[in-house]
Formats: structure tokens, sequence, C-alpha cells
């Protein structure tokens, strides 16, 4: 994606909202996922995606997306990309989700709004609030659901 004066300020949002998933993947053995990547398991990808997505999030707002790659050298540790869908309400994120030893990043490839705004400001915004939206809300115990 050519980036522009919001693209920063959006992967911090997707960032923000991919953390926990992140992490979960994180949790996960480099080597089974480069195996999944190597010989094209996606279906075993996505579903892994899924389970982490969610404890966190809607069905469907968060999904694996097209494939992936990794770097795997004698000396270092491994790194894992893989190609994630956002689709919360009224806008896709095309991105890709990096996996690293201590750290994860994101980088966004696309952003559709489905019905965008002239002004960049609020389509922003309106990104912050769709990937908040369909977060589950803890409730704390003895609220009704």
């Amino acid at each position: 994606m050519k980036k522009s004066a919001y693209s920063e300020q959006r992967e911090m949002i997707v960032a923000e909202a991919i953390n926990p998933i992140a992490t979960e993947l994180r949790l996960l053995d480099p080597a089974d996922l480069i195996s999944l990547l190597r010989f094209e398991c996606y279906g075993s990808i996505a579903d892994l995606v899924s389970s982490a997505a969610e404890l966190y999030y809607h069905p469907g707002t968060i999904n694996f997306g097209a494939g992936g790659e990794y770097k795997l050298e004698w000396e270092g540790a491994p790194e894992i990309v893989l190609d994630l869908e956002l689709k919360p309400k009224g806008a896709t994120v095309y991105a890709r989700l990096t996996l690293a030893n201590e750290h994860a990043a994101i980088e966004i490839n696309h952003v559709s709004f489905q019905n965008p705004s002239e002004n960049p400001d609020e389509n922003t915004e309106f990104l912050r609030k769709s990937l908040s939206a369909a977060r589950f809300v803890p409730t704390r115990q003895g609220e009704a659901a």
C-alpha cells in the first residue's frame, strides 16, 4: 500500500486491535506454523487464526487471508508473516502480521470503507470505533450479558 499521512495512525489502531491475537499466535511453535505455510495447509492456519480471534472478537471479524511467508536462517530466530483480513462492520482491512521471537508487527496493505467519508480523519475514527464494536466486552460477575 502506498503510505499516506493516515497510514501510521491506522496501523497503530489495527496493531492495538490485533495485539491479543498476535500474542496467542506467538504461543504456537514457529516450526509448526512454518510447516503449515510450506505445505500450503491454509485451512489449518485459518483455523488457528480463527481460534485465536474468537477469544476477543465476534466471529468473522478477523480471518486468515490469502497466504503468508517465513524467514528461517541458520543464524537467527524465525520470522513468520501471515496475511489477515479484518472485517469489522463497515470496513475491510487487508494486512500482514509479522510474528517474531520477541515481538509482532502489522503492515496494512489496503483499507476499504463501505461508506467512506470525504474526510480521512473521520474514516480513521470510524475504523477505530468499528474495531472496538466488534470486540467482545467482558462483563463483571453478576451482570447480565
